[in-house]
């Protein structure tokens, strides 16, 4: 991932150094546990935990080698705790306990458990630090009158604090899916080349798991099944979805013509090279660009959950992107998409005149349902209703026509007729579900 979509407590978790440092703790669990059983010498085990390092360039090297990632770190940590154990001539090195009795996706699986598992716990808080600016902006503008839009028609009066309270339940699912992969993603294995406990029981296995604070996966093959995995990628693609669908609302009301709202423009900030007058919704359209990225790689994680036999290595190589890129890319946006909110403007003046633009047109409905009421069949009602609408779209007044038309005025009387235009009754539930203060 480049930096430019990166964050600081995501790259803590991702980085080359990050992961093989995950590795390291693996191999050391293992050797502990394999030291309580007695297998491993206690001095030897001593020498393990005080040597063990590793160097990145070191592992490049050897790499070049083995062709293999995992065994050219095993070696690179292997050279570190012999250089530093001060061997007697002839003494065997405590390195050789390093990898025991184990395959590469024991280490590379547990070590990748542990990562997503903290991975959810820096979105989890992203989108509860997300949460706080948008449930504000719902409840301080819970009574500001805005046309509800269908089709990108004018529909029915709303409030934009209606219409926010709504993203604030739509985050506050996703961060519940979270919490679920969280625990789901939050295992190991240490079950050995096929999963059958070779060398290390299954009550070994959850004792490695417990000290990595992973569950250890109950029937694993040489990987852990990445259903797992693949669920937690779809749960990531519904919340870009949502992110795009936010951020898509508000582009749509920056646009000229509507204006409802803006994002923050700094002084000097550059809204395009050769129009000194614009002010585009960059940050929306960046993170509407993001969300296609999280997509595929959803979609790339769903074509991994099938793999030859007890494991191939089609998952290997995309998950070296996918992972790193897909939780970085997330926690980017749930940031950027807190820092517009905090810095929004809401035009409620232009949600008002651009409501009243149709001279109350909007409430058509109500008209219909009062004829309804008033006995007409809700056919001729629709059509009653309809055909004042149509002298609206003319340019008349939507609420004269009405008041003018001799069947209506003869079923509904005056005063009546005056409420059913009444935009405080027809918002006096705006206010209701919304969503609780903590989450």
């Amino acid at each position: 991932m480049i930096d430019r979509y990166t964050t600081p407590a995501m790259q803590s978790l991702w980085s080359r150094e990050a992961k093989a440092q995950r590795w390291m703790e693996v191999e050391v669990a293992i050797c502990e546990a394999y030291a309580e059983q007695g297998e491993i010498p206690a001095e030897d085990m001593a020498r393990i935990r005080s040597g063990a390092g590793f160097d990145i360039p070191r592992c490049d090297e050897i790499e070049k080698e083995t062709r293999h990632d995992l065994m050219a770190f095993v070696r690179c940590m292997s050279e570190y705790v012999t250089q530093s154990a001060n061997l007697t001539e002839g003494e065997p090195t405590p390195a050789r306990w390093i990898h025991f009795g184990v395959t590469s996706y024991d280490v590379i699986d547990s070590a990748l458990g542990m990562m997503m598992r903290d991975s959810c716990d820096v979105l989890i808080e992203s989108a509860r630090r997300l949460r706080e600016p948008m449930r504000n902006l719902a409840v301080d503008h819970v009574g500001t009158p805005c046309i509800g839009r269908t089709h990108g028609i004018h529909a029915e009066p709303i409030t934009f604090g209606f219409k926010v309270n709504g993203w604030v339940q739509e985050l506050d699912r996703s961060i519940r899916r979270l919490q679920f992969c969280r625990e789901e993603i939050a295992v190991g294995k240490i079950s050995g080349a096929v999963g059958i406990h070779a060398h290390v029981s299954p009550e070994m296995e959850a004792n490695i798991c417990r000290r990595l604070g992973l569950g250890a996966d109950p029937s694993s093959t040489q990987i852990v099944a990445r259903d797992r995995h693949a669920n937690l990628l779809c749960a990531l693609a519904v919340l870009a979805g949502s992110i795009e669908r936010w951020a898509t609302e508000l582009r749509n009301l920056q646009r000229t013509e509507i204006l409802e709202v803006q994002e923050e423009f700094a002084a000097g900030q550059t809204g395009s090279s050769a129009m000194p007058h614009k002010r585009n919704p960059w940050n929306s359209e960046t993170l509407c660009g993001l969300s296609r990225v999280v997509r595929g790689n959803c979609h790339a994680m769903l074509e991994s959950v099938m793999t030859w036999h007890e494991r191939d290595l089609t998952n290997s190589s995309l998950e070296r992107i996918v992972f790193p890129d897909t939780f970085n890319l997330l926690d980017f946006m749930l940031n950027r998409f807190a820092k517009i909110l905090t810095g929004i403007s809401v035009r409620s003046d232009q949600m008002m005149a651009n409501l009243r633009q149709m001279g109350d047109l909007v409430f058509s409905e109500h008209v219909m349902v009062a004829l309804v009421r008033a006995g007409l069949p809700r056919e001729a009602a629709y059509k009653a209703a309809q055909r004042n609408a149509a002298k609206a779209w003319d340019g008349a007044s939507f609420k004269s026509a009405v008041m003018a038309d001799e069947e209506i005025r003869g079923l509904i009387p005056s005063a009546e007729i005056e409420e059913l235009f009444s935009l405080e009754h027809h918002l006096r539930h705006a206010g209701s579900g919304f969503a609780p203060e903590k989450f």
